[in-house]
């Protein structure tokens, strides 16, 4: 490179600077200086030194700023008046940079820190500067090497000045006052000072990154959580990848290593992992790297030390292993720091964060994170020895949860499940037998909920026990959990209907007097009655299989408990049996409801939820609507306000498909308000599933549903179903965050959660992208919006209709331009209307399409070719618009909108090669050709009469384009003037203000007038 030209070397440094802040771009810029220093043009080689500093300034090399800067003061001391003012300006402001610099450098001597931020001083009086930025500097210094008081005095001070153009951006100072109050523990007074930053008032290249990071931790310990979480979301979307804001990624890791999120840590340290070494700049390795090491350390607490982790510096490392490296590293930063500042601050805050302690066990996030591996190499950790209790404490315990199973409590599991433990730690001669039976009952129901192979094993020998201690009633059920458990493993239909009956004859058995005996015999009917569909179909099945077999019928009948019953024939094969097999079950159930309605609310609320499911599936839904009703009404009634939850979050959806958004939200909050005791974690997720779509899809309450959508994601988790309901959780929880403006967030969860919406079939994937694509283009995230409707077009690539695809591959076009990918954006546009011309319904956008395509055809150089190259389109875009007009509606709006944009636009190209190729402006062209005098009128005439036809076009839509007709004159005054007649402009413009101050009051904007009157004095001035 020692070789380039001065004029070679400032089209490099142009290149560089658009490079990516990193390594790469570092050695390219030390390059340049290197190059600029042999050329000798000294202007060349202040700007490669500024170049230098600045590509070091967005890096994890920034103390290496210290050198350039040194030798680009030298040049200034050695001849100042070769500083222009903004070669100035860029100097004394570079100097605040390097004075964080060499205090963030534990090799630079405090007196040579003390003596550099002196000299700051100096220059900064004797150009005049304010004392701001320099009391800014003395702050941080003092902070560091923990002189309080006078770091106390220097903000105070640094606060008082004047603000001038040394100062640095207000987004960057509030951030470091922020700080201020941070380190001193007054948590709610530093969010207060980083609100302008916070809300977007206060933004630069690196805020709100930075501020969003350390406002985590105090938002925390304030108890806003909901605003924690918000801030991680957006603000590790605008970290993740920066090299110069690993300090900030650091405080992210720590944040979800003390929320309970460690998995999500985890993740976050894997994107990052390449950082994990020795970096130039020691205060962000020694910052990062303390974020890291806690969540380590609780990674260790969770026993997960022997776990792998990213590798360091190539070799694998455990979690116990990194964590030894990096603190080791870490200590000796901080020893180093300490030793050149005579102070233990650096050692004593690092000591601090290392130590801190969990402050949420669970903080929802929202996004999907994968589950941390049990841990490697060791056993499940044995339960905790249950604490003594009292002989009093033990048998309230057993009653409690005896209780509870006999009121159908949803808490009866977790009551069994620690009498259960508290029986396992006891002699067995010293526990009852009835006790030991009931234990082994709920070992063994919880084996058939769970699907266990030895569940029918466990259950008989349940059944046998009761019997055994005289238990009858409670036998009766074990005999009817084996017919559940037989049907569950797919047992042939007469083994489950044997079963039944047997459990129905156990329950009919019972002594008279037995006061439950009422109750078991209506719970075999309603078990029998439960799986009745199931039975009806497998039989249907087999007998299709088994043609020869058609015409066979399966007899069963059952006694109601108050002395009624009935049977019937099961006939399978005919058009008509499904119809009469429904018909027998609804009047059976039906029947069912009415014998027990008042005696066991509780079973005539389950059966009546079984008719309202009855309902739904053969469309009656008014019918269902009052079923489920009243099946909630009457779980309430029995005591039971947990059976509601089911039957309300039913009725809830069915009444929001109706469009009856209220009562849907009436029915889901009941919902909710009576799941309160039911511990099933997918019960919990979908009752607050089903409040967040009411809410979002009823009245827009965005915020509340995107709470309950939050809550349905967690419970989802929990019940390991993070890929099915806490996708679908995920992706209402994003329509929720969108709704309400949280762009960011909706973006951050639907992208952890498209991995799983993708698997929920071709129309759920299609949608998900689409989503995805726009939340990324509203975030100007263009390359990333462009993948996304790219996909998109991929998967509706053989849909009949084209429409789908033409659409996203115009969206990706778009998006493809935004991002500067030219050709894609061509190749992209070509496609879109080659399919939009196949449906021929889509004028407006393959006009828009054609416009596109005119400019990026003048993407790199404006020249006559490229020009009537875009001519072509523009006219073609002008020819279809006139076509549809002709064939369809003349007087269309949006045609006619269309029709003027065209033109407007079309006049614009003229005069882009107006601009560039007019004698005047001869010196600027890339290629020094210049069109004549004549030719450049020619044009000039032909803009004019362009934003005359487009102006004419919009005054005839109305006073809602003036602004566009407005701007169509403006633009034919100033061709006017250019064209050495500006009475002619002035004339347009004056006939244009004539008009709008004769409209009626309101109806034009408030800047016309005003504009038009300066627009006006201009061109006559």
């Amino acid at each position: 490179m020692s070789t380039l030209t001065a004029d070679e070397i400032r089209r490099a440094l142009h290149e560089n600077r658009n490079l990516p802040h990193g390594a790469a771009r570092n050695a390219q810029a030390e390059a340049l200086t290197a190059a600029a220093e042999v050329c000798g043009d000294t202007g060349v080689y202040r700007a490669a030194l500024i170049n230098q500093i600045d590509s070091y300034e967005y890096s994890a090399e920034r103390s290496r700023m210290v050198v350039p800067f040194a030798r680009l003061l030298q040049e200034y001391d050695r001849d100042p008046s070769a500083f222009g003012p903004g070669d100035a300006h860029s100097l004394f402001w570079r100097f605040k940079w390097v004075s964080g610099q060499i205090i963030s450098s534990p090799d630079v001597p405090i007196s040579s820190v003390t003596g550099y931020l002196d000299d700051m001083e100096k220059r900064y009086r004797i150009a005049g500067y304010s004392e701001r930025a320099v009391r800014q500097s003395e702050y941080f210094l003092a902070d560091a090497v923990g002189d309080d008081e006078r770091a106390e005095r220097a903000m105070a001070q640094w606060r008082a000045a004047d603000r001038d153009d040394m100062s640095d951006c207000h987004a960057c100072e509030t951030n470091s006052q922020g700080v201020f109050w941070a380190t001193k523990g007054e948590h709610a007074k530093a969010i207060e000072v980083w609100e302008p930053v916070l809300t977007g008032e206060q933004t630069c290249m690196e805020e709100p990154h930075r501020v969003l990071a350390r406002s985590l931790l105090p938002l925390l310990r304030l108890g806003r959580t909901d605003e924690a979480r918000s801030h991680h979301l957006r603000g590790y979307r605008m970290v993740r990848g920066k090299e110069s804001l690993l300090r900030a990624i650091g405080q992210h890791i720590e944040f979800c290593a003390l929320t309970g999120n460690e998995a999500r840590g985890v993740e976050i340290l894997a994107e990052h992992g390449a950082h994990l070494r020795p970096l130039v700049d020691v205060k962000t390795q020694l910052d990062f790297y303390a974020g890291v090491l806690v969540l380590l350390r609780r990674l260790i607490e969770l026993g997960h030390g022997c776990d792998p982790t990213v590798p360091y510096e190539g070799s694998a490392q455990t979690v116990e292993e990194l964590h030894g490296v990096l603190r080791a590293e870490a200590l000796d930063i901080a020893r180093r720091f300490d030793v050149r500042n005579g102070t233990t601050r650096v050692s004593e805050r690092l000591t601090e964060r290392l130590s801190r302690a969990p402050l949420a066990d669970t903080l929802p996030l929202g996004v999907r994170s994968a589950a941390l591996p049990q841990p490697a190499g060791t056993a499940p950790a044995a339960a905790p020895a249950p604490v003594p209790v009292s002989a009093t404490e033990f048998s309230g315990l057993v009653e409690q949860a005896r209780d509870a199973r006999d009121t159908g409590h949803p808490d009866a599991d977790r009551l069994w499940a620690e009498v259960a433990v508290r029986v396992s730690a006891l002699p067995e001669p010293d526990v009852h037998p009835l006790l030991l039976a009931e234990v082994a009952d709920h070992r063994a129901l919880t084996a058939a909920r769970a699907g266990a192979p030895d569940a029918a094993e466990l259950l008989t020998a349940v059944r046998d026990g009761y019997r055994a201690l005289g238990q009858v009633e409670r036998a009766a059920l074990a005999e009817l959990w084996l017919a559940c458990v037989a049907a569950q493993a797919g047992a042939a239909p007469e083994e489950v209907r044997a079963l039944l009956a047997a459990g129905l004859r156990a329950a009919e058995a019972l002594d008279a007097a037995e006061p439950l005996r009422a109750r078991r015999i209506a719970v075999a009917e309603l078990s029998a009655l439960r799986l009745e569909p199931y039975l009806r179909s497998a039989e249907a099945a087999r007998d299709h299989e088994h043609e020869n077999e058609h015409g066979h019928g399966h007899g069963h009948g059952h006694g109601h408990g108050h002395g009624h019953g009935h049977g019937h024939e099961h006939e399978h094969g005919h058009d008509g049996d499904h119809e009469h097999g429904h018909g027998l079950l609804v009047a059976e159930l039906s029947s069912f409801v009415s014998s027990y309605g008042q005696t066991l609310p509780d079973l005539a609320s389950e059966a009546e939820e079984l008719l309202g499911r009855l309902a739904l599936s053969q469309g009656d839904t008014e019918r269902a609507l009052e079923l489920l009703a009243s099946a909630a009404d009457r779980a309430v009634e029995a005591g039971r306000p947990w059976q509601a939850a089911d039957p309300l979050v039913l009725r809830a959806g069915v009444l929001l498909s109706l469009g009856r958004a209220e009562e849907a939200e009436a029915a889901a909050r009941s919902g909710l308000e009576h799941s309160a005791a039911v511990t099933d974690p997918e019960e919990q997720g979908l009752v607050r599933l089903t409040l967040a779509d009411v809410l979002l899809r009823g009245r827009g309450a965005a915020a509340e549903a995107a709470e309950h959508a939050l809550a349905a994601a967690h419970w989802f988790d929990q019940a390991a179903l993070a890929a099915d309901g806490g996708a679908q959780a995920r992706l209402m929880l994003a329509q929720a965050y969108a709704r309400d403006g949280r762009t960011a967030d909706a973006a951050e969860v639907l992208q952890s959660a498209l991995p799983d919406l993708l698997e929920h079939g071709e129309g759920q994937a299609v949608s998900a992208r689409d989503f995805l694509g726009n939340l990324l283009r509203d975030l100007r995230e263009s390359r990333g919006a462009a993948e996304q409707f790219l996909l998109a077009a991929d998967l509706v690539e053989d849909w009949e209709d084209p429409r789908p695809q033409a659409g996203f591959a115009q969206a990706a076009a778009d998006c493809l331009s935004d991002a500067g990918l030219a050709d894609e954006a061509v190749a992209a546009y070509r496609r879109a209307l080659e399919l939009r011309r196949l449906t021929g319904d889509a004028v407006v956008s393959e006009v828009r399409i054609l416009r596109s395509l005119a400019w990026l055809g003048m993407r790199e150089e404006v020249t006559e070719e490229t020009v009537a190259a875009a001519r072509v389109l523009m006219d073609e875009a002008a020819e279809v618009l006139e076509a549809a007009l002709k064939a369809g509606d003349a007087e269309d709006p949006e045609l006619l909108s269309e029709l003027a944009q065209t033109w407007h636009q079309l006049a614009q190209v003229l005069d882009r090669l107006v601009s560039s190729r007019a004698p005047e402006e001869a010196g600027e062209s890339h290629d020094g050709v210049v069109l004549s005098t004549a030719a450049v009128e020619v044009l000039r005439l032909e803009e004019i009469q362009l934003w005359e036809r487009a102006a004419a076009l919009y005054a005839g839509l109305g006073p809602e384009h003036l602004q566009d007709r407005f701007q169509c004159v403006n633009n034919a005054a100033w061709t006017d003037h250019e064209r050495g007649r500006p009475e002619a402009g002035a004339a347009r413009m004056s006939a244009l203000l004539e008009e709008v101050e004769s409209l009626p009051e309101g109806t034009a904007p408030e800047w016309v007038v005003p504009q038009a009157r300066r627009i006006i004095t201009n061109l006559t001035a």
